[in-house]
Order: structure tokens, then sequence, then C-alpha cells
């Protein structure tokens, strides 16, 4: 009986796909992303926000968006807070004085903004109007910024000066540093944590290359149990605690957001840089995952689209109400995708381990710093999206160039947004000094336009 409620749910046949499946999907895609429980708070906290609420302020989140997107949207596509608006909030905003109210507010209003756009089709109008190509190159870039995120996570790779003296990187006879020679470098092979983190990887591909099911998460789960056996990890400090008591209670930020203060003329910039954000992220993901798992069509358009942005819009004004911020579609979905989920149901196991989470968290938070043991998935994953890339047209450079230009972007300046408004302002400029403006259609000028906007008017970093 229950079998049969959820085949009429979530159409498990038609898209070829088992409840087994979809619970593996979701809880591959949970263990690849849950991470955001303990990151999300510790970014917000250096904008003033609480760490105890923002952790439970996250978690909601988490599961509404989930939840809305797997029963209404019926896509295998989790939602939670974004890594890149939340640094954005903290770091470029916070420091100018701005109060998490007042930013809160600006989550909220960009929610709105995104609710009425998809509500009117702009949003997917939008969407459809870009190229196959630049929405493949989508894929590849977060194939590459996925694959990026792991190996630095890991340490396989890390940033040059690490290692090194205070003294080697200031400017001779001044306290001014310099940006290094070399951005990155080969991490320590000899540490334990890499040498860990390339055996989750190789473990990993094995076990995909022999088609084993689960074998992200059952690589996930060794490699952390190889860990723990040799001493690279800590016991937590308590197994449960009550969510909304104590040091979890939301009261502190919930329903604190102040709308008012986002519509005065010197805080434009700021709302235009966060609503481009979300909304490109949300775009690039949502293609970029949906191409990766075969769920766009011939033009490279994603079934329904107006569907899972709705869900991404209610969750982002859920998102300022309850005190945390933007959220959206995750790349991370990817994960539980590659493990054969296509419906909905995917998304609601995700949003019940979140919701499980919450009275866990002292437990979960010795977990989420295993990086050894999830960063070789978001490697593995990366592998298998940049495959989009043989989907790119190689033999017109007025594709190439634009698709290339949102590929590096979006993996050198570590933020996918970045890499999508590149490529979406060189793309018409490449037609039109190619004397193909026909090829041109409004939406793509349109996008051009938000894009020059947000290099122009915005805040990007």
């Amino acid at each position: 009986m229950a079998k049969g409620l959820l085949e009429r749910m979530f159409k498990l046949s038609e898209r070829n796909t088992t409840v087994r499946t979809e619970v593996l999907g979701g809880a591959t895609t949970f263990v690849t992303m849950a991470y955001i429980i303990i990151v999300n708070p510790a970014i917000l906290s250096f904008a003033g926000i609480p760490h105890g609420p923002a952790t439970v302020a996250t978690i909601l989140a988490a599961v509404f968006g989930s939840l809305v997107m797997g029963l209404y949207a019926n896509r295998p596509i989790a939602v939670a807070p974004y890594m890149g608006e939340n640094a954005f909030i903290a770091f470029g905003l916070a420091p100018m004085g701005i109060g998490w109210p007042q930013l809160f507010g600006a989550v909220f209003v960009s929610g709105c903004g995104f609710f009425v756009i998809t509500l009117l089709r702009i949003r997917s109008w939008l969407a459809n109007s870009i190229s196959a190509s630049m929405k493949h190159s989508f894929a590849v870039g977060i194939g590459l910024f996925l694959s990026f995120i792991g190996l630095y996570e890991t340490g396989i790779v890390t940033s040059f000066v690490t290692g090194m003296p205070p003294q080697a990187l200031l400017y001779p006879n001044s306290t001014v540093l310099h940006a290094p020679d070399v951005p990155v470098k080969i991490g320590n092979l000899k540490s334990p944590e890499v040498l860990l983190a390339l055996f989750g990887f190789f473990l990993i591909s094995m076990l995909l290359y022999h088609r084993v099911r689960g074998g992200i998460l059952l690589g996930i789960a060794l490699t952390a149990l190889l860990g723990y056996m040799v001493g690279m990890g800590r016991p937590p400090r308590a197994l449960m605690a009550m969510p909304f008591t104590g040091d979890y209670n939301l009261a502190a930020i919930a329903f604190k957001l102040d709308i008012p203060g986002v519509f005065k003329l010197n805080f434009l910039p700021i709302l235009l840089t966060l609503f481009l954000m979300g909304f490109l992220d949300t775009l690039g993901t949502l293609v970029g995952v949906g191409a990766a798992g075969n769920m766009v069509d011939d033009k490279g358009n994603f079934p329904q689209i107006e569907r899972p942005m709705l869900a991404d819009a209610v969750t982002c004004m859920f998102s300022g109400v309850i005190g945390t911020s933007t959220s959206g579609a995750y790349i991370e979905s990817a994960t539980g995708i590659s493990e054969g989920a296509r419906t909905g149901l995917a998304s609601v196991v995700t949003a019940a381990l979140f919701a499980v989470s919450l009275f866990f968290i002292p437990l979960i938070e010795p977990l989420q710093y295993l990086r050894y043991a999830y960063g070789p998935a978001l490697i593995a994953v990366g592998v298998m999206m940049i495959g989009s890339i043989t989907k790119i047209d190689f033999n017109d450079l007025t594709e190439l160039i634009p698709a290339f230009a949102t590929i590096v972007m979006m993996v050198f300046t570590y933020n996918i947004a970045n890499g999508l408004t590149a490529g979406l302002v060189i793309y018409p400029l490449m037609k039109v000094f190619a004397g193909r403006i026909r090829e041109l259609n409004w939406g793509i000028v349109v996008l051009a336009l938000l894009c020059s906007v947000y290099y122009i008017f915005g805040l990007p970093h």
C-alpha cells in the first residue's frame, strides 16, 4: 500500500527508478551536504549571528526547502542555505556596518522577487533563452568547482602559502601582504588526512566502476570508519540536544528581519548583488545538475523548471524569516542523482534526515570535520559531471569562448555567480562582433544586461 502511494506521488516507474534507489540517493545527498549544518553557522557568526540559533535555522531551511522541492516539484534536488551568499553576508556586508536584521530582510525581499518573476514565467523564459552549449558549460564548471572544493578541503591541493612564515608574504620594508606568485600547490601527500582522502577517492572510484549500488555513500562510510580506527576523529560532546531550547533557541533571530531598511537607495547595490547571485546560482545548479542527471531535453532545457524555481523562491523567503542566508538548490544533489535518484522522494528523504539531525547536533558536529571522508565524494561527482563538456560546440568559437569563460571564472574565482555572469556577458558580444546577431534572442540580451549591472553597480566577489 505504501509503495503504491509513493508510486502515485512521485511517478517512480515513469522515471525508471525504485523506492530503494531514491532512499539511497537522498541519503547520499544528505551526507555530502550535511557539512552545511556546521559551516553555515560558523560563517554567519562573523556577522554577529548567534551560533546555536543559526544552526537550527540552517537545518530548518534545509528541511523546508527539500520538502517543498520533493513534494511540489518532484525533483531529486535538495535545498539549503547557499555557500557563497553566506560568505558575502559575513565578510562582505557585515564589515560595512550592516546589521543582520537588515541582511535577513534582503534575503526575504530577494525571495519575493524570485517568486514574482517565476509566477510571471520570466525566470523560466530567461533560463530557456540560454544556448545548449552554455547550459552544459554550467554543468562542467560546477563539476570542476566541486572537484576543486574536494581537493582543497581534503588537503590534496592547498594554498601556496601553507607552511610559510608570515614574513615571506610581506612586501619589502612593509607590513602589507602581497599575493603569492603561485596560488595553490600540491598538499602534503604524507599527511594521514591526505592519504585517507586519496584512499577514499580510489575506493569510491572502484565502487562506481563496478556499479556498486550506493558506492559513493558506502565509500564515505568506509573511509570515515578507517579514519576513526587510526585516530583521525574526535568523539562528540553529547549524543543529543533538544532544539529550540537553551543554546538552540531560535527566538534570538527568527522574525527579526528588517524589511523597510532594505529599500533605502544606498542598499540597492547590495540587494541587486544578492538577487543576481541567488538567481544565477539556482539557474546554474538546476541546469548543471539536470544535465548531469539527464533531466534536460535535447535543447538543454529543464522541463517544468518553474516548479523547482518556485520551491527555491519560497525557501528563500522562509530563510529570511527564520534567520539564515539565501537558500536554493544545492550542487551536492548531484551525488544523489549519480546514485540513480530521479524523483522528489530523494529530496523528501534528505529533508527527513536533516529533520532528524535537529536532535543530534552534538553528535553530528564531529562528523562534519571529517573532510577526508566527504571530500573524495565531491571530487568523484565532479569527474562524472564534466562529461557534459562533450555537448559544448567546440567548432563554434562564439559558443566555445563564452562556455570557456563560464567554466574558468567559476572555478578560479571560487564563485559560481562570477562564472555565470562572465559567460552570459561575453556570449552576446561574441555573436554581435561575429556578425551573427540574428542568433540572439531577447532573453539572452536581458540576462547579459543584468549581469553587466552586477559588475558595474553590484558587489562582485
